[in-house]
């Protein structure tokens, strides 16, 4: 090789597969030898690679990121109302609204500067220094030092400091969850692999940059530094991927836009009508502002904000904690659910399944560390049986993890290996204590666990005598038997025999168990104790799914949202977990190599089949995501690891781990589980479908009740007669409509059916043709009303004072009798009317208000309001309550033309 390809090694784009190749194929292609690098050449290097570390690329200035917070229709109309109110006079109103704009623009804002800190996350998982063997020496030196062809030292308890090939493996085991998703350790070793598109979880010989050594030690070779190692990779997918705005927001921006075009029409048409009256500029230019004031909702942040904060305080509770207000309302349109394996449809706690002894296969049920649990034979609790009691014996002794039994403030743990922590629980539900065996066979010494023997051996006293035990691979602890437990006692191991214990161990690892051998041996001495053993049993375990998980992903199909099972896990396992789960139905499971080998289109054409990835690298979940957002559907991701930050972020809701997630993953993400629990996110969807049906609610009765305002207004002008309402009352009408009902319909009681509708369609934005109908048809009726009264009222000449009061009475009236018939706009205003407390608080009040503005003699001048009688407020409530059956009639009859509303 030529000196210029050793020195764009760490830059290059197509790097050599390390893990397919040989250490001494990695000494010569990074020029480097266990004596590891001279300080002229580290030197050399650093000035061709630069640090080892994690760059930063241009982030967006602070003062572009608040100014992007008023690139808002709506916003921008809001400040104008906000304006146009303090120059007619009404402070209070200016002052309101103001302070609900810039609490929007601030909380946005600080969402945003949040977000930007992902990357900055990934940095600190950096380790601050490394052991390395340079010029023969050992030394200690800063990790953003190291330069490809160093030779780093591991050992238990470091953190990796850059990619590295492995030259040598003791016993070594490192922790891969955060980069690969992978439930356990993985055990090293330093052969070539066969397969070079192995997924990195595959990579036995490979370790990677922030991964932890939890076992063990080893030798490495640097092959990547910096943004060259996965973890780069991963911070260069950080960086470029922008997020999306959320259903909510694109829906009102629309809104934004059509009020903002309807106000220009309005304030036109009513001024040029006002002048042609014969009005003067000035009364018609505060008319027509007016009106134009009240199309605008200056209400829409408040409620919007309102409801969203309400539903962040229920999933407080609920477990979830939302980041990003607005990702409350993402949750109610999610369609596709992405969710990892590990710690979210299953505990993360290994638990033994099936125990196979003397012939006999045996049910443990129970799931994690919790001792609650039976064992089992065909259905019936099974006698421990002395060749039971030995194997759990067995399996106990030859165990260092303890159990922490837990108490009311925190459940129960284990102390040490999950593998044998599961063994040590699986005897406990048997009524073995691992604390009284202990004491009754002290162990004397061991023989540990090694990547090569691929077992290991305990030794304890039994009076004058040694009992030890073995327990590993079955294959390997088999070997090393000749007689098998039986109830008879021990009885030679015959080869059918033997052939029958294997198969079963297939049998029980086709089921996607871990299955660990327990074998022991009698004998006088210590000497010898890993031959001619009596096997004891089989031991099949899983980190099995949680108990509550299949009945939530029974609720998303019902509500018509798919879940996917997105995992670093071997395929086997989250087949069998995702078949026990029903997510694995009808359609695909699909390995990280396999999904590799499709094209993007082939992929967006694939992926509405797909139920199952395993094996699945960082690059690989953003492009799942990418193709389900393709495909229209608004996808939620959890995840906990720094492998998972990158499709967090591209998602519509990225959902972090609060016990197991990384803190690069939870600033990648949009809302935290505190509990890990697939549970709390349904229980979240359920509360942003409530909420966003809430701000719909919200949305139809003020454009209804605008419609009726605007169509009162035209009318007259177009009839030629006065104007039914003086600026003064369309202001009050439009602060009490949008002011405390409004606001009351954003806390509505969730639907008791909403888990059972199929998610929206965020294409068709929050105005459905059903919706519309609704909306017109009690705006048109509230119209015709209020045109009948006023117009009635100038026929019998109770003077326009008198026919302006009863008017802006009965549009009060009907608006509030219209926000009872808005609570649903699928169901009938018959089922429990007066359970939004709230409301029914809210209307009394502002009836209160009425009965001051209409009769308090201060008041009447400046409202343009008279006096009226019991029998002109009975005539004005029963004209208001014809909109009760009109709006009744209407959802009857939308419901049978369209099926949906």
């Amino acid at each position: 090789m030529t000196d210029q390809k050793h020195s764009n090694q760490g830059k290059s784009h197509n790097p050599p597969a390390w893990h397919a190749q040989s250490p001494a194929f990695a000494f010569e292609a990074l020029r480097s030898d266990l004596d590891g690098l001279s300080s002229q050449e580290v030197a050399k290097r650093q000035q061709t690679h630069g640090p080892n570390e994690l760059a930063v690329s241009g982030r967006t200035p602070v003062w572009r990121l608040l100014a992007e917070q008023f690139q808002n229709v709506l916003i921008i109309i809001l400040l104008i109302a906000t304006a146009l109110s303090a120059v007619l006079g009404h402070k209070i109103e200016a002052i309101a609204i103001l302070a609900i704009v810039m609490f929007a623009i601030l909380l946005s804002f600080i969402q945003n500067y949040r977000a930007e800190k992902a990357i900055d996350r990934l940095r600190s998982l950096s380790t601050p220094s490394a052991q390395v063997k340079r010029q023969g020496a050992l030394e200690t030196v800063p990790s953003r030092d190291l330069v490809p062809g160093d030779i780093v030292l591991l050992k238990a308890g470091d953190r990796v400091p850059a990619d590295l090939r492995l030259i040598e493996a003791i016993n070594l085991q490192v922790e891969e969850g955060t980069l690969t998703g992978e439930s356990l350790p993985v055990e090293k070793q330093i052969e070539a692999l066969e397969d070079a598109e192995g997924a990195l979880g595959d990579r036995t010989n490979m370790s990677y940059s922030g991964t932890l050594v939890t076992y063990g030690r080893g030798t490495g070779i640097v092959t990547d530094i910096g943004m060259q190692t996965e973890f780069g990779k991963i911070a260069t997918l950080l960086d470029t991927i922008d997020t999306s705005t959320t259903p909510l927001q694109k829906n009102l921006d629309i809104v934004g836009r059509k009020l903002a075009q309807a106000a220009l029409v309005i304030v036109t048409i009513i001024g040029v009508a006002g002048l042609f009256r014969g009005q003067t500029l000035v009364d018609t230019l505060v008319f027509a502002i007016a009106l134009a004031v009240a199309v605008v909702p200056e209400a829409l942040p408040a409620v919007v904000t309102i409801s969203l904060a309400i539903g962040v305080q229920h999933l407080i509770k609920k477990n979830a904690l939302i980041r990003r207000l607005p990702a409350v309302e993402t949750l109610g349109a999610t369609s596709v659910i992405c969710t990892d394996k590990t710690g979210t449809l299953t505990k993360d706690e290994m638990t033994v399944r099936q125990i196979f002894v003397d012939g006999q296969t045996i049910e443990v049920t129970g799931a994690g560390y919790d001792t609650q649990g039976e064992l089992k034979r065909e259905g019936q609790s099974v006698d421990i049986s002395t060749s039971l009691r030995e194997a759990l014996k067995g399996a106990i002794l030859s165990s260092d993890a303890t159990l922490d039994r837990g108490d009311s403030t925190h459940p129960p743990s284990i102390n040490g290996d999950p593998t044998e922590g599961a063994l040590v629980v699986v005897g406990a539900k048997a009524g073995l204590a691992q604390a009284d065996l202990n004491k009754q066979f002290p162990r004397v010494s061991e023989i540990p666990f090694s990547s090569e023997t691929k077992r290991m051996t305990t030794i304890h006293s039994q009076g004058d005598k040694f009992l030890s035990f073995t327990k590993g691979a079955p294959e390997v602890v088999l070997q090393q038997c000749t007689h098998q437990a039986t109830h008879d006692g021990p009885t030679p191991l015959m080869p059918e025999a033997r052939e029958s214990i294997l198969q079963q161990a297939r049998e029980m690892a086709e089921q996607a168990l871990r299955v660990l051998a327990v074998a022991t041996k009698e004998s006088a001495t210590q000497d010898r104790v890993e031959e001619h053993c009596v096997f004891l049993g089989l031991f099949g375990m899983i980190d099995p799914p949680r108990s509550e998980a299949k009945a939530a992903i029974q609720t998303c199909h019902e509500a018509g949202i798919k879940v996917v099972m997105i995992t670093g896990d071997h395929p086997i396992t989250a087949k069998a977990i995702g078949k026990e789960l029903s997510i694995a139905k009808v359609g695909k499971t699909i390995s990280g190599p396999e999904l590799e080998s499709l094209s993007d289109n082939e992929l967006d054409e694939a992926v509405e089949s797909m139920e199952i990835y395993a094996r699945v690298s960082p690059a690989q979940k953003l492009r799942i995501v990418s193709a389900l957002q393709k495909r229209g559907h608004i996808t939620a991701m959890t995840g906990d690891g720094v492998n998972d930050a990158p499709a967090l972020k591209k998602a519509d809701l990225g959902i972090a781990m609060g016990i197991t997630g990384t803190d690069v993953s939870k600033e990648a993400a949009d809302m935290t589980l505190t509990d890990d629990n697939f549970v709390s996110i349904v229980r979240a969807v359920d509360e942003g479908r409530g909420i966003y049906e809430n701000i719909k609610k919200y949305l139809a009765y003020l454009l209804s009740a605008n419609i009726g305002e605007i169509g009162l207004i035209g009318a007259a002008a177009a009839m030629g007669a006065p104007t039914p309402l003086t600026a003064v009352q369309i202001l009050y009408v439009n602060l009490a409509t949008d002011g405390l009902p409004a606001l009351a319909l954003a806390v509505d009681p969730p639907e008791p059916d909403q888990m059972k509708q199929k998610p929206r369609d965020s294409r068709k934005g929050i105005f459905t043709r059903p919706l519309v109908t609704l909306m017109s048809i009690g705006g048109l009726w509230s119209t015709i009303v209020n045109l009948t009264v006023f117009l009635g009222a100038l026929k019998l000449d109770m003077g326009l004072e008198k026919a302006t009061t009863l008017t802006f009475v009965t549009l009060v009236l009907i608006q509030f009798l219209k926000a009872y018939n808005f609570r649903s706009v699928r169901r009938s205003i018959l089922r429990a009317p007066f359970s939004n407390k709230w409301l029914n608080r809210a209307v009394v009040w502002e009836l209160l208000l009425l009965g001051i503005v209409v009769h308090v003699t201060a008041l009447q001048s400046a409202f343009g309001t008279t006096g009226l009688t019991l029998n002109e407020w009975a005539v004005s409530l029963a004209l208001s309550a014809t909109i009760v059956p009109v709006l009744e009639i209407a959802k009857v009859w939308i419901k049978r033309r369209s099926g949906e509303a």
